[in-house]
């Protein structure tokens, strides 16, 4: 019976906890004679850009798939770690493409370790910019996801 108590009074100290911690600011107008006081809007914060997973005209490569394999076989510095293991396989590269082409926040979504997820994004972040993705005609902030793949010879 002296257990039931205690646990409820823990039970109330935590709610009573979470209760403090949620607080609140509301910034009001003065009143006016046109009428009540309104919460005044909040200070201009920019927009987060909307990102798009899928686009009417998605990235791309400058040149195509064939210039970016291009580019890659001539970029790319195998790990020895991973030459040493024969460790082949494809490391998943996540990125965005802005409406300017660049590239941002490449990281990696599946990788193979032995030093071949960082040789990834190193030549992810040593590429050109892009063609941006397209929406109604217009450029947006679209999502890639790159496999780029890695064979030991």
């Amino acid at each position: 019976m002296i257990l039931r108590p205690c646990a409820l009074l823990l039970v109330l100290l935590a709610l009573a906890g979470a209760a403090t911690a949620q607080t609140a600011s509301v910034l009001l107008v003065p009143q006016t004679e046109a009428g009540p006081a309104v919460p005044a809007p909040p200070a201009s914060v920019p927009a987060a850009p909307t990102i798009y997973f899928a686009a009417d005209e998605m990235p791309a490569f400058p040149g195509g798939t064939a210039a970016m394999l291009t580019f890659l076989t001539r970029k790319i510095n195998y790990p020895a770690a991973a030459l040493d293991r024969s460790i082949s396989g494809k490391v998943h590269v996540a990125f965005v493409v802005d409406p300017e082409g660049h590239l941002h926040d490449p990281h990696v979504v599946r990788g193979l370790g032995y030093g071949l997820d960082e040789e990834a994004l190193r030549l992810v972040r040593i590429m050109p910019w892009w063609t941006p993705g397209r929406v109604q005609g217009r450029p947006v902030w679209v999502s890639v996801t790159l496999p780029i793949v890695f064979r030991a010879l």
